[in-house]
């Protein structure tokens, strides 16, 4: 354990959130999505874990050490329900809620078409599993900066 380091980071996740340069992205996928197959095709090269956590609760412990890009549109993203786009499920409102918390300010989670999801997550820094059941618990996370000190 260490002091301030949410205690759901594990020592994976953690080098890599550290390793990780601005623009980076990261993506934080629920227990059907493809990871393991597309983790290898990442910088990291394999497949991380964060798997008693629900989508919310990843995306809550990497934001309390990660900032997102606040300087594009794409920020972060979420996959979008197959045949509706426009659907927000309760896992996805869910993780809004701690990127709006994270971020100080209520900025929506574009959404990115399912196959696109898949060719984005090819490209990401790296690809965290978390324990999610829920469907369309997929996100994208882009990695921004922190300031000088005044």
């Amino acid at each position: 354990m260490l002091k301030g380091i949410d205690h759901r980071l594990n020592a994976d996740v953690l080098g890599t959130l550290r390793a990780m340069g601005h623009g980076d992205y990261l993506m934080v996928v629920d227990t059907n999505f493809p990871a393991d197959s597309i983790a290898r095709e990442t910088p990291v090269g394999r497949l991380l874990r964060m798997e008693n956590l629900t989508a919310a609760q990843a995306v809550q412990a990497i934001l309390s050490v990660m900032p997102l890009d606040t300087f594009v549109p794409d920020f972060a993203g979420r996959m979008q329900v197959v045949g509706d786009p426009a659907a927000l499920p309760e896992v996805q409102a869910e993780v809004q809620v701690e990127v709006d918390r994270a971020e100080g300010t209520a900025r929506p989670l574009p959404g990115v078409e399912r196959f696109a999801f898949y060719d984005l997550a090819k490209g990401a820094y790296a690809v965290i599993q978390t324990g999610e059941r829920r469907f369309y618990g997929c996100i994208m996370l882009r990695k921004g900066v922190i300031g000088p000190e005044a």
